[in-house]
């Protein structure tokens, strides 16, 4: 059985017992929080689709970390223009283990 959900304006197929980073969520670690954003469910050959929700569809995760992503490098240049620029990012995530998925 697996869902597609979304968060954080991206959508993320999923199986429970998975582990999982996202876009950073307020929780505290250790506590569970509720999907309910859920697109799509599979339970075999049965496949329900949302329009564009799945009504009543639900998925508990549980909070294992609060993070930054490795260091993203952006550079950019000119040539004969003597214009050099370096800039650095790293995005917040949050790891979640997938305990349920509920139709």
């Amino acid at each position: 059985m697996y869902a597609v959900i979304k968060t954080g304006g991206k959508q993320y197929r999923v199986v429970a017992g998975e582990k999982l980073k996202i876009e950073q969520i307020p929780a505290d670690i250790g506590s569970e929080i509720v999907l309910d954003q859920v697109l799509m469910v599979a339970d075999g050959e049965a496949v329900t689709v949302g329009a564009p929700l799945v009504a009543g569809a639900t998925v508990k995760a549980t909070v294992l970390s609060q993070g930054r992503a490795k260091k993203v490098m952006i550079f950019k240049m000119r040539r004969r223009k003597h214009y050099r620029k370096t800039q650095g990012h790293r995005q917040n995530f949050t790891e979640i283990r997938i305990d349920q998925i509920a139709k």
